[in-house]
Parts: C-alpha cells; structure tokens; sequence
C-alpha cells in the first residue's frame, strides 16, 4: 500500500516518545497535493499520478490546459501509483498529511545543500599530505592519479569538483507525528535539503 506526497521541510527539532526518549525530528509542511492527471495503462502504457502543489503567477498557456483549471502550480510531481490506502484517486482530488499513519516507515527525497567547487579532503575525505619533513604546501592536494597506463584519466577518479546540490533520498525514517490541523508531519532523523527546500515523502 503506496502513500506518496510533497512538501517543504521546515526544520528539525526534537520531541520525547512515550517512555520518555528524546527524538530529533524533521518537520515536514505538507499543502494539499492535487491531483493534476491520472496516467493509466491503456492510454499512457503505464501507471502513474501526476500532483500538483503550490501556486505561481508564471504558469505557461500550456500549463494552465493541462492543470484543468486546478490552480497555477508551482510544483509538479509523479508518481508511479493510481491508488492511494487502497483508494482510486481521480482528477481534482486532494491529498494531505491525513494519508500517513505513526509509525510508517518513509523514503525522503529531497535536493542536498550546495557547497560549491571543493577539494577531496572535503569531497571525499582524504587524509591529504604529511604536514612536515618538507612536504611544502601540498596538505591538502589530491597528489597523482597514478595513469601512466592507459595515458588518460579514468572514468569516476575521485578528484575536486562540485560538492552537493544533487538529488538525495534517506530510507527507513519513522513517522513519529502527525499535525493534521497544521498539516505538518514529523519523521525521525534528518532529511537532505536547506529549510524551506522541496522534498517528496513516500511509504510502501
């Protein structure tokens, strides 16, 4: 049984369990999801919905015909799913944070913060070089590649470059709570992204 929807991370704070515990947590706010298409099998050649959420003043003509006079949505989503807690969804349909139970286990998936251009002690981890016996300014290089054989650097050679800024999901978080009135959820642990950043919620 598939739950899926979007929201935007808030931030993370903690809260006590019911023995007592404390556990840091991640707030979700959850807008309501519409449903904006239904893919089916037959027409499309697979299953899946599309959700729409947010509003933006910059939507194209296309994009207005294909929300169907739902709104002007400022995010869009599918997912591979036309049912949701065993539930046809249709057209128009709205989900929120209601869809989720304690206790689920989540995947999160979300874009993870931008650190620019860095070396690979940073990127990578490496130790870097000795810091005497006249190793000079070279602390934190990278040092040789080592391609005397083929003549060129192979493909995936761990070396400086753009650190972060890409797609990242975390398995197996707990849902601890559920504000329905405020439609904000809260799972266990942290979740990729700034605060205020995107991020999708999905529950087998």
């Amino acid at each position: 049984m598939k739950k899926f929807l979007m929201g935007t991370k808030v931030g993370m704070t903690q809260i006590f369990a019911d023995n007592g515990d404390v556990v840091p947590v991640t707030l979700i706010k959850v807008e309501p999801n519409v449903v904006v298409q239904v893919k089916t099998t037959e027409k499309d050649g697979y299953q899946a919905v599309q959700l729409g959420v947010g509003h933006t003043r910059k939507a194209s003509k296309p994009q207005k015909g294909h929300f169907k006079n739902l709104g002007n949505f400022k995010t869009v989503k599918e997912f591979k799913a036309v049912t949701l807690n065993d539930q046809d969804l249709n057209v128009g349909d709205k989900i929120d944070v209601s869809a989720f139970a304690v206790g689920d286990k989540v995947k999160v998936t979300g874009t993870s913060k931008g650190k620019g251009f860095q070396g690979v002690v940073k990127r990578h981890g490496f130790r870097g070089m000795p810091a005497s016996h006249g190793a000079h300014s070279v602390l934190r290089h990278a040092g040789s590649i080592g391609q005397r054989f083929p003549q060129h650097t192979l493909k995936g050679m761990r070396m400086a470059g753009h650190m972060g800024d890409a797609k990242h999901s975390v398995r197996g978080l707990t849902v601890m709570s559920i504000d329905i009135e405020n439609g904000i959820i809260a799972v266990k642990g942290a979740v990729p992204g700034n605060n205020g950043s995107p991020v999708t919620v999905v529950s087998k």
